[in-house]
């Protein structure tokens, strides 16, 4: 029999061990175990295959949510070309979805239900943000898997990059229900507008908000970290599982902070509308992939002109 093929990465760590021969085949595995086993020692294809899943079940059930909005609200309720949802064939979803949407769909108003609606807008919330933001989390997952496996052929100890990935949608999770609350109050101070998008001097300030923000030294300090995650992922790098979720919570905040005003564009355009929902999505990751401030200060531009066509036609036509 083989020499021992395990050894323990420290004191810390009772229980938890590397593998230090990397090329044994695991050979007296049965074909599953010999999978696990390798999917295990090479991280990073479960973790993009988990990255993807998560993506297209968010927009699987944000694309059902935006159909029946559609169906059951008037016809410019939704938003900016979401009235074509309501062309396509009637389906019979789960009834679990249809109470969901509904939930969020419905008016805020005192009462027992009130936590369950802010519940599900969180949620909704949520799912957006999963949507939206996690193909631009690709290359950041893909850097870190790449350091984990060079330290794994080294025999160094490597925390799982679900890990790092927790940390980052923890961060999300905690925005998700600050956008929960902001849905709430606007709610609150416009009973009628519900999911639908913010007219007249009220959609205009969110614009203008995702505008000026694009121009502020904060966005441009998130941006560098977000587009060069390699060194700062590299510089605390850390065999802990704790500082590993630490440094997903760092990622993420970097993340929020380039991406939280634009975010309020939702506002302007419905917030289930799935059209800018996509357009947002690919917006963030060719910002986060760009270099320079060029695009990034174009951008601002056209919301701001965006901004300032709102306010001009809602104010002459009295709303």
């Amino acid at each position: 029999m083989a020499g021992p093929r395990l050894r323990s990465i420290g004191p810390n760590a009772p229980g938890s061990f590397l593998l230090v021969d990397c090329n044994d085949d695991f050979s007296n595995l049965d074909g599953a175990g010999r999978a696990v086993a390798a999917l295990a020692r090479q991280p990073r294809a479960p973790v993009y295959a988990a990255l993807l899943l998560l993506i297209l079940v968010s927009w699987a059930v944000l694309g059902v949510m935006a159909i029946e909005l559609a169906r059951v609200s008037a016809p410019d309720a939704a938003g900016p070309g979401a009235a074509v949802l309501g062309w396509l064939p009637q389906v019979d979803w789960p009834a679990g979805l249809a109470w969901f949407v509904q939930l969020c769909a419905q008016p805020v108003e005192a009462g027992a239900g009130r936590a369950g609606r802010f519940s599900a807008l969180a949620a909704m919330w949520f799912l957006m943000s999963l949507a939206m933001m996690l193909p631009s989390a690709a290359p950041m997952m893909r850097t870190y898997c790449e350091i984990a496996d060079t330290a794994r052929a080294g025999a160094k100890a490597v925390v799982h990059p679900a890990v790092l990935l927790a940390g980052y949608l923890a961060v999300w999770l905690a925005a998700a229900v600050g956008f929960a609350g902001l849905t709430v109050i606007v709610s609150f101070s416009s009973p009628q507008a519900g999911l639908a998008p913010m007219r007249g001097v009220a959609g205009a300030t969110a614009l203008a908000i995702a505008g000026l923000y694009q121009f502020s030294g904060l966005k441009d300090a998130c941006l560098t970290r977000c587009r060069d995650p390699f060194a700062t992922l590299f510089a605390r790098w850390s065999d802990q599982p704790t500082a590993i979720f630490r440094l997903g919570l760092a990622q993420g905040v970097w993340c929020l902070g380039c991406c939280w005003a634009l975010m309020l564009v939702m506002f302007a355009v419905g917030i289930m509308n799935p059209f800018w929902m996509a357009l947002l999505a690919v917006f963030a990751l060719v910002e986060k992939q760009a270099t320079g401030r060029k695009f990034q200060r174009v951008s601002g531009a056209i919301l701001l002109v965006w901004s300032g066509a709102l306010l001009v036609v809602s104010l002459k036509g009295g709303g």
